[in-house]
């Protein structure tokens, strides 16, 4: 099996090293594990991709290039480039330092990159790790992604992508904030939506008087509906969501068509 994968947090974060052992374990001895990550951290991109410059990529190793761009970008360079056209089997993105449930989703650079491989006609997953005090402080706070990724990504393999939709299925994977031994099961989970909580921002002066603003993140421990994506993952469960790139609100189509 061939695989690409990226990430939103760079070439040099920790945990693209547990993608990379995922990858591995899932291509096999006669497979291939290809990466093509950001230069530079780059979440929050959500599925830019770099249309009005262009990008600088440099080999790193073998198989392993850095982009002066978005995750998005590096599926592209990865597909286009890097591999020379031969398509891969597989593209992962992540694994993400902190979670990518419920709104979060619709920010994440991570999530960027697995849509832009569904948009490819490829099967895609993105993977990211919840933190919480169970598990921060752990010499290795990914070690729930570590010990159940590949077991999870397998199985989707098996039975999850036989869809031949123009939006294809993609998968967002959530691994609960606790220790690998602690984690509960894997469990179909829909977006959620935390509520009394959301991104804003935060002023701050420089030393010269100007004013700068910091985007703030709202609180994560806070639960979705009950058996959505972050619902379960406080509670000690993967979720793993089914999503397509398709934004249409279907279920307002009909009531809408009445009025013009």
């Amino acid at each position: 099996m061939r695989i690409l994968i990226t990430n939103d947090d760079g070439i040099n974060a920790p945990g693209l090293t547990v993608l990379q052992a995922i990858a591995e374990d899932l291509a096999g001895p006669g497979g291939q594990v290809w990466t093509v990550a950001p230069a530079f951290e780059q979440s929050g991109v959500a599925h830019k991709i770099s249309y009005t410059h262009p990008m600088m990529i440099a080999e790193l190793g073998p198989r392993r290039f850095a982009a002066e761009g978005s995750p998005a970008d590096c599926v592209l360079a990865g597909l286009y480039d890097v591999m020379n056209g031969t398509r891969p089997d597989l593209v992962l993105s992540g694994v993400n330092r902190g979670n990518n449930s419920a709104e979060n989703a619709l920010y994440s650079g991570t999530l960027g990159g697995a849509m832009e491989a569904a948009l490819q006609g490829l099967p895609a997953v993105a993977l990211s790790q919840y933190y919480g005090p169970l598990n921060v402080a752990l010499d290795d706070p990914f070690e729930a992604a570590a010990a159940h990724g590949a077991d999870l990504v397998r199985k989707l393999l098996d039975h999850g992508f036989d869809d031949n939709d123009d939006y294809r299925l993609f998968y967002n994977v959530n691994f609960p904030p606790m220790p690998a031994d602690q984690v509960k099961g894997t469990k179909i989970a829909a977006q959620g939506y935390r509520r009394d909580t959301s991104f804003g921002v935060e002023p701050h002066l420089s030393p010269s008087g100007r004013k700068f603003l910091w985007i703030k993140g709202g609180a994560q421990n806070v639960p979705t509906a009950p058996e959505t994506d972050a619902a379960v993952n406080l509670d000690g469960y993967i979720s793993v969501t089914p999503m397509r790139a398709d934004l249409t609100a279907h279920d307002a189509l009909e009531r809408l068509q009445s009025l013009f």
